[in-house]
């Protein structure tokens, strides 16, 4: 992300540095006239659904299905927007706008942190505004206060409700954040909202333990691998926000059938 020099200093070209932010400005301003366009264009769709939004830099596509499995498990018209890499702006609001008509209640939409830096959400109310975590895979991944930076967009719309992962290093950065709602957390502290008591790990698959204040399930997913827990627990999270039943999560969760 493209970061401004505010100070001044007798050597610096003044005329130069300028028009970078200028340019900034002007390009984020016409991507929320157009964002507004759009939403108009499209009858403002959102009126009629409910949007949930996942980022994070690892994991936001699982628990997206996740989730989706879960709504439909619990019998909620739902669609599905899901993607690792940027969406872009007409991407986000002509799938909109197909969902209302499929007559969906609920949509659910990764939104990568690019995709909020070009205001791709903006002005859409947001009901579900979840983080996974940040696992940099290479020395070319955005430093951590960049990716900080790029995520909270999300955070700072006004969401019903936000959740967020108490085991993600930059949690004490984004504990800050309040859904108008509720707020929920998930992870193996004992004061996460949804707390992984104990997990397991396969060969095909995954199970974990969770306790939701006084009720005890377990989940079980054909994905396997340690960060596979944490994926199933912010999805558990998610639901528990919309106030699904457990047994329709474990239903929801168990669902899920990665392609090969």
């Amino acid at each position: 992300m493209e970061k401004s020099n505010n100070e001044v200093t007798p050597e610096q070209d003044t005329p130069k540095a300028a028009p970078k932010t200028v340019k900034k400005s002007a390009k984020n301003k016409g991507a929320k006239i157009k964002a507004k366009l759009l939403n108009t264009y499209y009858g403002h769709p959102l009126k009629d659904m409910k949007l949930i939004c996942i980022t994070g830099t690892a994991g936001k596509v699982e628990v997206a299905h996740y989730v989706y499995e879960i709504l439909k498990a619990a019998g909620h018209p739902v669609e599905l927007l899901a993607s690792e890499h940027n969406i872009k702006l007409g991407t986000l609001h002509k799938f909109l706008s197909q969902s209302w008509k499929a007559g969906a209640n609920y949509v659910v939409v990764t939104a990568p942190a690019e995709s909020l830096e070009k205001d791709t959400f903006y002005d859409l109310p947001v009901h579900v505004a979840a983080l996974t975590n940040y696992i940099p895979s290479s020395l070319d991944d955005e430093p951590a206060e960049d990716y900080v930076s790029g995520e909270s967009i999300l955070f700072k719309m006004n969401p019903d409700y936000v959740v967020l992962n108490r085991e993600d290093a930059n949690y004490d950065q984004f504990e800050q954040f309040a859904g108008t709602k509720g707020t929920l957390t998930y992870g193996q502290d004992r004061f996460s909202t949804v707390q992984i008591l104990t997990h397991k790990l396969y060969k095909k698959g995954a199970e974990a333990n969770l306790v939701i204040g006084t009720s005890r399930f377990t989940v079980a997913t054909f994905l396997t691998g340690e960060p596979v827990i944490s994926y199933m627990a912010a999805a558990t999270a998610i639901a528990n926000a919309l106030h699904i039943a457990p047994e329709k999560i474990t239903e929801g969760i168990a669902n899920y059938e990665p392609e090969a």
